[in-house]
């Protein structure tokens, strides 16, 4: 990974953190962090609109990779957002709040 990308790991992430889900439908659905903005990164160039406000915003995958690559191009575009290392699994391990669709016990998929 570039070290020019800005990137925090799961307990440097403030309980109050602007966070931006770039998973798949499917994964979202499965389990993700209350209070999370849902962007597939197959949809981030079309939904700019919809990147949350955020200083920064935190971009949260599975375990990284993806969100890395929505950092660095978020970052391009001119937003203010750091890469979650270690992603929804991490954040799962370490006890972080969780939901998931209807009811559902939350999980990472």
């Amino acid at each position: 990974m570039s070290a020019s990308i800005p990137e925090v790991s799961i307990d440097q992430v403030p309980a109050d953190a602007v966070l931006l889900d770039v998973r798949e439908d499917d994964e979202w659905a499965a389990g993700r962090a209350p209070g999370a903005v849902h962007v597939p990164m197959t949809q981030l160039a079309e939904r700019l609109d919809d990147i949350p406000d955020g200083n920064p915003v935190y971009v949260i995958c599975r375990s990284g990779g993806r969100s890395a690559r929505a950092t660095a191009y978020l970052n391009q575009q001119g937003w203010d957002v750091v890469n979650v290392a270690g992603g929804m699994g991490g954040w799962a391990r370490s006890g972080r709040p969780m939901e998931a669709d209807g009811d559902a016990v939350p999980e990472v998929i």
